[in-house]
């Protein structure tokens, strides 16, 4: 006999199948609104890449302005360039993207060595924008991808995650 709900009426298969196919529809629905208001992600690109569009989408949803995406010169690479509009800040952002479910945390990747050239790309962007005074900070953006997943499992955003590291460190 199926349950009954004052809401729904009866549980049968009829309901429930209703019920999924709803739940599926605001999903699409809810995809769309993202991707229009905060960027789309693109499901075919490398799981790296697909890390920093949902990274970039991240930083839109708290109120920052994406700049710069994958920002290189020939001697490194800042993932995302970001302005808080509120507290005027430059934001330099290092994404690391997890794909597998092997213990570690995508953050931990971010090392010293890895600190130091992220600082001296940001210097040199820093320079060639002629932005040397403004002030800025580091931010790390975790994220976990597991397998062929539409959206990741989990993001982490830590902010101003580390201080310039090395002989380019910044003064205040």
């Amino acid at each position: 006999m199926p349950v009954r709900s004052p809401i729904i009426g009866s549980f049968g298969g009829i309901a429930v199948q209703a019920w999924w196919k709803l739940r599926a529809a605001i999903e699409i629905v809810r995809e769309r609104y993202l991707a229009l208001r905060f960027g789309s992600i693109d499901r075919r690109a490398p799981v790296g890449k697909r890390g920093e569009q949902a990274a970039a989408r991240l930083l839109r949803q708290e109120g920052l302005v994406v700049v710069a995406k994958g920002e290189a010169d020939r001697l490194g690479e800042i993932d995302l360039i970001a302005v808080d509009p509120h507290q005027q800040v430059v934001v330099f952002v290092e994404v690391k993207t997890l794909s597998t479910t092997r213990p570690g945390h995508p953050a931990d990747r971010v090392d010293e060595g890895k600190q130091q050239r992220i600082t001296r790309a940001a210097m040199r962007y820093l320079k060639r924008k002629k932005l040397l005074g403004v002030t800025s900070r580091f931010d790390v953006i975790a994220v976990w991808w597991p397998g062929d997943r539409a959206q990741p499992a989990r993001i982490e955003h830590y902010v101003a995650a580390f201080e310039a590291h090395g002989s380019y460190q910044f003064y205040s």
